[in-house]
């Protein structure tokens, strides 16, 4: 999977589009952490239930220009991709989803286009 400048999680009615005024000190301070090639990789949990061994988790790599990134919901442990909108759980796993990319919209990592 290649790098793009939007993204929309298989299920979700809304598309991310990286923002033009990314920078990489929100980048870590939001959680994200350098890659040996200069990548950014965030891996948050999407379990409120046991955040620390999570059936699913959110995990976004933005590349080192800020100009590109992939999104996708994986397993606890990363071994393979998910569709969380077709979980049992799909109801909490959404809405944690939806509250880990407000924080980044809001700190302008991403910008939401919502229903495109």
């Amino acid at each position: 999977m290649e790098f793009t400048k939007s993204v929309k999680l298989p299920g979700d009615k809304d598309t991310y589009t990286i923002s033009p005024e990314l920078k990489k000190y929100t980048l870590i301070d939001l959680g994200f952490e350098e890659t040996r090639r200069g990548n950014f990789e965030y891996k948050g949990s999407l379990d409120t239930d046991n955040p620390f061994k999570p059936v699913a988790r959110l995990r976004i790599l933005i590349n080192a220009d800020l100009d590109g990134f992939k999104m996708e919901t994986v397993t606890g442990n990363g071994a393979r991709k998910i569709n969380i909108f077709n979980h049992q759980r799909s109801a909490e796993f959404i809405e944690q989803l939806h509250f880990i990319l407000k924080e980044m919209i809001e700190r302008n990592v991403f910008i939401s286009n919502e229903g495109k």
